[in-house]
């Protein structure tokens, strides 16, 4: 009768998420110290010895074959999973040490997918033994598989520290695992070293084991004090990146990608190179080709000036070109139960710890096993020397028997034999009664003893078997190590570089208009005649360098800024502000300067009068409401983001009219007038200089139903008028001189039964830039 028990809610889904939780953790994700594989490689690998036999001299199989067999006897996951693991394990540039040799499209480091497992073959490589070899000798614990119809190894007796040669990957629940490939003959002689003193620390063991060691090659930029951190706490994280080196054939000037950072598909990082180009973030970099084959070759082709150091400066920060590696030691250790592993965090020292107590427990139980078959073979030899010299008489004893059983027990009484080599000798073919076969025998055994001699030396002795498994690890760094592939660069200083040291430098005019539409040329002859839309006009015409600024001043009080060599290059009608930054709804362009120290002299440091007043040159903006500003200039020297720059607070009724600049020689008034008719001249030296964005100082003071139609900021020395038109069409010349009045009063009252309604254009002079002085 089935039983049924109430629980909580909250109570079984705990239960039932921590054992999916394990099962994840133990089962799938997270490799094991001893030998360095998840399950689903471990069970890839003896599928193949065991099932199919597929060692290195041999032909190789089927993919599909080795799936089904691995999916239907070992691993009761999906083929997917389990063929993505084969091909890893196939892939050089993935695998220090492949353990797998794959036949067909195993995928590539641009990132291709392997072909289906239909078309693929695959066997053993001669390193995958080295896991393998020793599973006949009982050295490793069995276990029942999923369906309880084979056994299968809970570990594999690796020979060498495959954890820290081929790394391994994985996210669990709660947890994760990321640990690099490192160098063979390097893991090795940390190994060797620390059987020699079990007492080395982490730093000591770090002479030999310098850091990782990825297939792909690359440059490690860490210094040794962050990999001593890494490999003392398990964490941490190092930057890869790309090895390059400066080719000038026929005089041009290239760089050549001689690796990928690991990890990174090649095919990316020509993508996002090609993307620089394409965006023209990067002007000395002309083009991106690859060019590899079996090696990785991908050209870069630069302008005959560029520094290529620079250039790959640029190159690491904003593409794939160097990336981060996160660490994360964690592994499966085991524990008090054979059967099951636990996770924890290790460091270097603990990792090659547990390898060698694993080493040597399976060397021991691998000498008991040939020292106990040794023996057996002995015992059969040694009871063929008893009855040498009788060989007659056993003939004729098994003559006048009634039968093996019989002649069994005759041997037994008459030469003290035991059953085994009773039975040994009565399986005997007669061939072997020959002199010279006898002579064999008794060789054999004197061999044979020798051998269970020196076995039972090595299991009595700690000291002997560890002088053994120095000697193997040796063997096996002679027989697979290769050199170090990653170049460890320590800490190097990071070449300086900023956005302007890429582009390239030259004199252009900026054209803005009215309606907020900007253009770059390198020369403009005549403002009437530049293209423009119907209806627009031109508000300013800049001059500069490309690699100096360009400042946008807006109605709503902010300031956009940006460098003249991004400005669209364009002989129509250019491209609207708003594509280079973000506009409020209703904001507009109301003037431009250039930041070009030609045109416009701005330091490069917050200079103040000693009583903290900022030093010029100013901007002076002039707002529809009456007030006025003078704020400094440095502070918008440099590119702004989307959202610009405040240089004014308004109100929401209020709106900036304009602005002008102000150099430190300037002396002049700020020329206004009012659609009521009313004008003022106010000298520039009146206005308050803010340090931040403010609402500034009222310059003309207006009754409510009055706006400032215009403003200009005139010069004492080359005065010349502002004209104005009134709503009945007539033109008046407004003189700064005539008008110049107290700051917030009233003004002037130009004309009295009418206003005005329009101010002339004047079609902005093209500016030119001043020779450098050498």
């Amino acid at each position: 009768m089935d039983t049924i028990s109430e629980v909580t809610l909250s109570a079984e889904a705990q239960r039932l998420y921590m054992n999916y939780a394990l099962s994840v953790i133990t089962s799938r994700a997270i490799p094991d110290v001893r030998d360095g594989l998840k399950p689903v490689q471990r069970r890839i690998l003896y599928a193949m010895q065991k099932e199919l036999n597929v060692g290195p001299d041999g032909k190789p199989a089927k993919c599909a074959r080795i799936v089904g067999d691995v999916i239907g006897k070992y691993h009761p996951h999906g083929d997917t999973a389990v063929y993505d693991a084969l091909v890893r394990m196939a892939q050089s540039w993935v695998m220090r040490a492949p353990l797998v040799r794959g036949q067909g499209n195993f995928g590539s480091v641009d990132g291709d997918a392997p072909a289906a497992y239909r078309y693929t073959e695959a066997k053993l490589t001669p390193v995958a033994l080295e896991l393998l070899s020793e599973l006949g000798k009982k050295t490793v614990r069995f276990r029942p598989t999923f369906d309880a119809e084979r056994v299968e190894p809970v570990v594999l007796p690796a020979r060498y520290p495959n954890l820290l040669v081929n790394g391994a990957s994985g996210i669990a629940v709660g947890m994760a695992t990321s640990i690099p490939p490192h160098n063979m003959g390097e893991v090795i002689d940390a190994a060797c070293a620390l059987i020699e003193d079990r007492d080395l620390s982490v730093a000591k063991l770090m002479k030999f084991v310098k850091g990782p060691d990825f297939p792909s090659g690359g440059e490690l930029v860490a210094d040794r004090s962050e990999l001593r951190g890494v490999y003392e706490t398990g964490s941490g994280t190092f930057k890869v990146r790309a090895q390059w080196k400066s080719e000038r054939p026929r005089g041009a000037n290239h760089i050549v990608l001689t690796s990928v950072p690991y990890g990174v598909e090649k095919r990316n990082l020509v993508e996002k190179i090609a993307d620089v180009i394409i965006a023209k973030k990067l002007p000395t970099l002309i083009d991106v080709r690859d060019e590899s084959t079996t090696d990785v070759r991908v050209v870069l082709e630069l302008r005959k000036e560029a520094d290529p150091e620079l250039v790959m400066a640029y190159l690491y920060k904003h593409t794939p070109a160097q990336s981060n590696f996160s660490v994360n030691l964690t592994c499966l250790i085991p524990s008090d139960n054979p059967l099951v592993a636990t996770p924890d965090r290790l460091n270097l020292k603990s990792i090659l710890q547990h390898f060698l107590a694993f080493r040597e427990e399976v060397v021991r139980k691998r000498l008991s096993h040939d020292l106990e078959l040794l023996e057996k073979r002995l015992h059969i030899l040694e009871g063929f020397e008893k009855v040498f010299d009788a060989l007659d008489a056993i003939i004729a004893l098994i003559r006048k028997s009634e039968g093996k059983k019989d002649a069994a027990q005759k041997l037994v009484k008459r030469f003290d034999l035991d059953e085994e080599q009773t039975d040994a000798i009565l399986e005997l073919r007669l061939y072997r009664l020959a002199r010279l076969e006898i002579l064999l025998i008794q060789k054999e055994a004197e061999e044979k003893r020798k051998q269970a001699k020196a076995l039972r030396s090595l299991l009595k002795s700690p000291a002997k078997r560890w002088a053994l498994i120095k000697d193997e690890l040796h063997q096996i760094k002679k027989d697979f190590a290769d050199s170090r592939r990653t170049k460890i660069l320590g800490a190097v200083a990071e070449a300086e570089f900023s956005e302007a040291d890429f582009i390239i430098e030259e004199d252009a005019m900026v054209v803005v208009t009215e309606r907020g539409w900007v253009k770059r040329q390198q020369s403009i002859r005549d403002l009437a005649s530049t293209r423009i839309k119907e209806g627009d006009r031109v508000l300013a015409c800049l001059a500069g360098s490309t690699r100096s600024s360009a400042a946008f001043f807006t109605s709503a009080g902010h300031c956009y800024v940006a460098r003249i060599a991004d400005l669209p290059a364009s002989t129509g009608y250019g491209s609207p502000l708003q594509q280079l930054f973000k506009f409020a709804d209703g904001e507009s362009v109301i003037g431009a300067m250039s930041f070009d120290p030609r045109m416009l002299p701005v330091p490069e440091d917050d200079e103040v009068y000693e009583d903290g007043t900022p030093c010029p040159p100013y901007g002076i903006a002039v707002t529809q409401r009456g007030y006025a500003l003078r704020f400094p200039l440095w502070p918008h020297r440099e590119p702004s983001n989307r959202a610009g720059r405040k240089f004014a607070r308004l109100k929401d009724d209020d709106a900036v009219l304009a602005v002008f600049p102000q150099r430190e020689e300037d002396d002049g008034w700020v020329l206004v007038a009012a659609d009521d008719g009313h004008a003022l001249a106010v000298e520039a030296e009146d206005l308050v200089v803010l340090a931040g964005p403010g609402r500034g100082t009222q310059l003309m003071k207006l009754v409510p139903s009055a706006r400032l139609l215009a403003a200009r900021f005139v010069l004492a020395e080359a005065e010349s008028p502002l004209h104005v038109f009134t709503d009945k069409g007539k033109k008046y010349a407004l003189w700064a001189s005539e008008l110049a009045g107290a700051r917030a009063s009233r003004g002037r009252a130009v004309v009295k039964r009418a206003s005005f309604a329009e101010v002339e254009y004047v079609l902005p002079e093209v500016p030119e830039l001043p020779e450098e002085e050498e």
